[in-house]
């Protein structure tokens, strides 16, 4: 059994009150007291109670995430920036997936507020406007990173996606390249759509029309996506000199589906991503990208979190509205060159 206050105060031979007091270093005890009875309780293997502190001050110290998979590389990283913010702060973080199912997000929803959890940062696309009401309808303080799909959301750490994809587009255009395919995530929510809108904006400042049959829609925005994506590409009799993938996970299937055509990066086709998630610079060749300071996604959406939480115990009145733009930067590597003369594929 967990060793309690009261098994202390029975083996110093004092009232449980000053083991408590002890334990949160009362001044009305001296300094000798405090220490012995620490010393004790540290020897009977004692730890303090969360659930109790919790009652006490009405919180936690525990955040929940959701993510829509665990794997996801890039949300990884998300993770890990906000770890490192609210692990020194004293908080626990628990992760839930959605799997990107309706049924499973109700599921994520209910468990959060069960565990008590004093906030959720949302790292998972297309989590419904429906659920993030729930969370709203239960107090639930939330923070969102990257918003795909949870609607109007006071609190917001995001990508500027127009930005980042207009840079991938203006690099591939100053190599030459005029025929140019963007391959989006057909469940992407607002982040296709607006990386699309920022690669036909770009094309269009440069005075170039877009290929219609160049805008293909994956199913996903895995290696698979991208390589289905990719096999629709190469069925035009025109292939594109140039691919800008909707991530860097959709853009290691685009380098499966190019080699088992038979063709070469850069030489017959350039293809970017996005992101930058850590496999990018190990592929061969080295995958030219936009990249996200996707640590920085988590820190501050950790920051927020903290702000919030702290106004609601401060004054019990609601932080002001809150968004965070971040911008990426262009990271060129070799799997990106000026297209060759040749117009059809042989």
């Amino acid at each position: 059994m967990p060793i309690t206050i009261k098994d202390i105060a029975r083996a110093a031979g004092v009232s449980h009150t000053t083991v408590s007091r002890a334990l949160r270093d009362h001044p009305a005890l001296s300094t000798q007291t405090k220490a012995q009875i620490k010393a004790l309780a540290a020897k009977m293997g004692y730890v303090p109670s969360a659930t109790a502190r919790g009652l006490k001050t009405r919180r936690t110290r525990a955040v929940g995430v959701i993510v829509s998979q665990i794997d996801d590389p890039f949300w990884s990283e998300v993770l890990e920036g906000i770890e490192t913010i609210l692990h020194p702060a004293g908080y626990s973080l628990f992760v839930a997936a959605t799997h990107r199912d309706p049924q499973r997000e109700k599921e994520v929803v209910l468990a959060m507020v069960q565990r008590g959890v004093d906030g959720v940062i949302l790292c998972a696309p297309q989590f419904s406007p429906e659920q993030s009401r729930w969370l709203s309808m239960y107090g639930m303080p939330m923070v969102t990173v990257n918003n795909e799909g949870a609607g109007d959301t006071p609190y917001l750490v995001f990508n500027d996606n127009i930005y980042g994809i207009r840079l991938v587009t203006r690099h591939l255009i100053e190599l030459g390249h005029r025929r140019l395919a963007f391959l989006g995530n057909r469940l992407g929510g607002n982040t296709t759509r607006e990386r699309e809108a920022g690669l036909r904006q770009e094309m269009e400042a440069s005075g170039l029309a877009v290929n219609e049959s160049y805008i293909q829609l994956a199913p996903s925005s895995t290696p698979q996506g991208g390589f289905v994506a990719t096999q629709s590409l190469l069925s035009l009799p025109e292939i594109p000199t140039a691919i800008a993938c909707y991530n860097d996970n959709m853009a290691v299937g685009v380098y499966s589906a190019l080699y088992q055509a038979g063709l070469h990066i850069p030489q017959d086709v350039s293809v970017v991503g996005f992101d930058d998630i850590v496999v990018a610079a190990y592929l061969t060749p080295p995958l030219t990208t936009l990249r996200q300071f996707k640590p920085k996604l988590g820190s501050d959406a950790a920051n927020m979190m903290l702000r919030i939480l702290d106004a609601r115990s401060d004054s019990g009145a609601p932080l002001a509205p809150e968004r965070i733009e971040l911008r990426g930067e262009l990271v060129v590597r070799a799997s990106t060159a000026p297209p060759r003369q040749a117009s059809f594929r042989e």
